[in-house]
C-alpha cells in the first residue's frame, strides 16, 4: 500500500539565511528552499556601489524575492542591509530569527566582481571585494552561528570556479573566493564537535545581474590568450542558477548530514582545464 499523498519537501520547516538574496542566484536560492518547504531570511544591501561597473539589486527586487518564496508557500522575512556591517546584519538576523522561531542555516551568497588587469585593478577596488565577499562572508556566519552551535545546522558559502582556479583579471575576486574556502574548511574543523556543518558552492559562469561587460572587451582585445581558462569542459557557455540552487538545497537538505568541508563544483569541468 503506498501513500500517494504530498511528500513533505527536503528542507521543510528549516529556517534559512541567504544574503544577496535580491536577485539573481541569491533570489533562486531562496525559491527553490521555499519550494522544499524552507521559510527564508532575504538580506540584500538594495544599492549600487561605486567600484562596481553593474548596478546592483533594489528595494523592490528584494521585495518580489519575497513574494515568489511566499508564493511558493515560505514564510520570508526581509531586511535591507549590507553585509559588511557585522553590527547591523548581527542584529537584523536575530530579529528575524525572533520572528521564525529559529534558525537552521545560512548561504553566504553575497558577493561582487571587479574587471582589470593588475595594474589597473586600485586599492578602492581590492577593498570592496575582498570586504563583500570575504569577510561579509564571515559575517553571514558569525550572524548565524549563535543560533546554530546548541542545536547543529549548515553554512553554506558561495565561492567560484575562481575559488579553485588562478582564474585572471579579477585578482580581488579570484582571490577572496579562495579565501572563502580557506574560511569554510577552518570553520568546518572548528564547528564539526557542534554539528555544525560548513561547505563552499563553486559555480561556473552564471548568468545573473553580476555582467560586467569590460572582461569581454579585456579578453577580447587585449588578453586572447588567456579566453581558454574561462572556457568549460562540458559544450555549454554558462551554467543555469537552478544548477547551483540545486547544490546549495542538497548541502543544507539533511540529505548530507555528513557532508562537511567540501568545495562542491557546479563548474561544467572549467577547473579542470
Amino acid at each position: 500500500m503506498s501513500d500517494n499523498g504530498p511528500q513533505p519537501g527536503r528542507v521543510a520547516g528549516k529556517r534559512v539565511l541567504v544574503t544577496g538574496a535580491a536577485r539573481g542566484m541569491g533570489r533562486n536560492h531562496a525559491v527553490r528552499l521555499a519550494e522544499e518547504g524552507a521559510d527564508l531570511i532575504l538580506v540584500d544591501i538594495c544599492e549600487s556601489l561605486p567600484e562596481v561597473e553593474y548596478p546592483l539589486s533594489s528595494p523592490e527586487d528584494l521585495d518580489e524575492t519575497a513574494r515568489l518564496v511566499e508564493k511558493c508557500g515560505g514564510r520570508a522575512v526581509t531586511s535591507v542591509v549590507d553585509v559588511r556591517d557585522a553590527a547591523a546584519l548581527t542584529e537584523a538576523v536575530d530579529a528575524a530569527v525572533s520572528e521564525l522561531g529559529g534558525l537552521d542555516a545560512a548561504v553566504a551568497n553575497a558577493g561582487v566582481l571587479t574587471v582589470g588587469t593588475w595594474e589597473t585593478t586600485t586599492s578602492e577596488q581590492w577593498r570592496t571585494v575582498v570586504d563583500v565577499n570575504l569577510i561579509g562572508s564571515w559575517n553571514t556566519c558569525a550572524a548565524a552561528l549563535p543560533h546554530l552551535v546548541d542545536r547543529g545546522g549548515s553554512l553554506v558559502l558561495i565561492s567560484s570556479a575562481a575559488g579553485l582556479k588562478g582564474t585572471p583579471l579579477h585578482l580581488p575576486y579570484t582571490a577572496s573566493k579562495h579565501g572563502v574556502v580557506g574560511l569554510s574548511r577552518a570553520l568546518a574543523n572548528e564547528l564539526a564537535a557542534q554539528n555544525v556543518r560548513v561547505n563552499t558552492v563553486h559555480p561556473t559562469g552564471v548568468p545573473t545581474g553580476m555582467t560586467p561587460e569590460s572582461l569581454h572587451g579585456l579578453l577580447g582585445e587585449s588578453r586572447p590568450d588567456l579566453v581558454p581558462i574561462f572556457l568549460n569542459a562540458l559544450p555549454i557557455v554558462m551554467a543555469e542558477a537552478i544548477d547551483i540552487s540545486n547544490a546549495v538545497l542538497f548541502l543544507i537538505s539533511d540529505e548530507s548530514r555528513y557532508v562537511t568541508g567540501l568545495e562542491f563544483k557546479v563548474d561544467a569541468g572549467v577547473t579542470l582545464r
